[in-house]
């Protein structure tokens, strides 16, 4: 039987990293709106960002580009310049598709449970894409990616924590039911990248 651990790491190709940016991205954003729409929340900067616009009127794309500014200087020292590149990338994406999304999408009746666990693993899985490309989305996803290749802590494991932290404080912008709701869906995207983010499992390099 073949070690995984012994299986050479095969080095992405540049195109492969950008069909990956761009289709992570993409649905990513599906992902956002579906939970705009909805009214619920997610974690980590996009979750803290929903929850400006929910509590401000302020859009999404504009707050989400914004709050993620400090967290270049993280991945810049912590993971490359090559690596804050892509996350740039990929956050302006998300912030561009996120606005351009709600035009190209409309939705004439969207049930809350189905928005909660279909939102949740379209983001969940925008993400895992993004990962195993070496991009995040900013913010948590940094830290998420540093903590998990430093020192062996599961990037979603971790996420969870603290997006559980991000829900505690829409206690006070949600209705009960959606915060709930949103408990639920943070649990969606963050179970998807725990059980298909694991180091060993996935080779590839960048």
């Amino acid at each position: 039987m073949i070690d995984a651990n012994e299986v050479p790491a095969e080095r992405h190709r540049l195109y492969e990293d950008a069909l990956a940016i761009l289709t992570g991205t993409l649905i990513m954003s599906l992902g956002v709106i579906i939970y705009s729409k909805a009214m619920l929340l997610t974690g980590s900067t996009s979750g803290l960002a929903l929850l400006l616009q929910y509590a401000t009127g302020a859009q999404f794309w504009l707050v989400f580009s914004l709050i993620n500014l400090p967290f270049y200087i993280l991945a810049i020292k912590r993971l490359g310049w090559m690596f804050a590149l892509r996350t740039f990338l990929a956050v302006t994406l998300v912030a561009l598709f996120s606005k351009l999304t709600a035009g190209w999408v409309e939705f004439a009746r969207l049930d809350p449970i189905y928005a909660t666990i279909v939102g949740g693993g379209l983001m969940g899985t925008g993400l895992l894409i993004l990962f195993r490309h070496r991009t995040g989305l900013g913010g948590i996803n940094i830290l998420a990616i540093y903590l998990q290749e430093q020192f062996g802590i599961r990037a979603g494991y971790f996420q969870l924590a603290v997006d559980l932290a991000i829900l505690a404080a829409a206690f006070f912008v949600l209705p009960p039911a959606n915060l709930v709701l949103s408990v639920v869906g943070a649990a969606v995207v963050n179970m998807t990248l725990a059980i298909n983010h694991k180091p060993g499992r996935y080779a590839g390099v960048t």
